[in-house]
């Protein structure tokens, strides 16, 4: 889902599980960032993430509990993954120390996922928190991992507090973003129909002659002989076979 950047805090969230011995007696950890290699990456920053991700596996001794899969770039398959997550009553976590928008955390939590999501920028307006996901401070490890962990333990007792808060993440996306997008796309095509109407109709209709108010008078009937062969109707100067 993503680079390992400093500022994604993957391996903050790596490190907070290792810590947290009840989280990691209720779920795993699957990862999606980054390369396996450091010397696949050609940033230096990365490469010391990717070298501190495997140093964090195993001083923790996450063989067995953790799934680190290489960031994906094919959508549908981003899409897959994160419903297979919701299959399994799992959960989106976004630790980053700084997120502008959080695209990560709209397309999970429009597949159903509950999310946990920083505080800090935009995920903070997309969640309401305790309702439809919940908010971490990425500076305070222990205190997020006993919130995910709190989460859990609830769903362990309450079957149905994880479809609780699932229903919620589809609707709060739905009000908040999805009704404004199709709001702003009805808003796009009225301008673009008034522009259409300026630029071509107007001059259009200048070329139009205005009837006349002058009655017209009737058409002059004409008797039309019959023939065997087809039949004629004439109407006001016009004939239709």
């Amino acid at each position: 889902m993503a680079r390992l950047d400093t500022v994604k805090n993957i391996t903050g969230l790596t490190e907070w599980y290792g810590r947290n011995e009840r989280l990691r007696g209720l779920v795993n950890l699957v990862l999606v960032a980054g390369f396996f290699d450091p010397s696949k990456s050609k940033d230096r920053e990365e490469m010391a993430e990717i070298k501190k991700m495997h140093m964090l596996i195993e001083k923790y001794q996450l063989k067995g509990q953790i799934r680190w899969i290489a960031a994906q770039s094919d959508r549908h398959r981003n899409g897959e993954l994160y419903r297979f997550i919701a299959e399994t009553r799992g959960a989106f976590v976004q630790p980053a120390f700084y997120e502008a928008f959080g695209l990560t955390v709209i397309e999970a939590m429009n597949c159903g996922l509950p999310t946990f999501a920083t505080h800090q920028g935009g995920p903070a307006e997309i969640i309401v928190d305790g309702i439809s996901g919940f908010h971490i401070d990425p500076t305070h490890g222990d205190e997020s991992s006993n919130k995910i962990a709190d989460f859990f333990a609830k769903c362990k007792g309450d079957s149905n507090y994880w479809h609780t808060i699932s229903a919620a993440s589809l609707q709060r996306i739905y009000q908040c973003l999805w009704r404004r997008v199709f709001k702003e796309e009805k808003h796009a095509k009225q301008r673009y129909i008034q522009m259409f109407y300026n630029l071509q109709f107007r001059n259009l209709a200048k070329n139009v002659p205005i009837p006349s108010d002058e009655v017209s008078k009737p058409a002059t009937e004409v008797a039309v002989r019959r023939q065997p062969a087809k039949r004629y109707v004439l109407f006001q100067s016009s004939i239709y076979a």
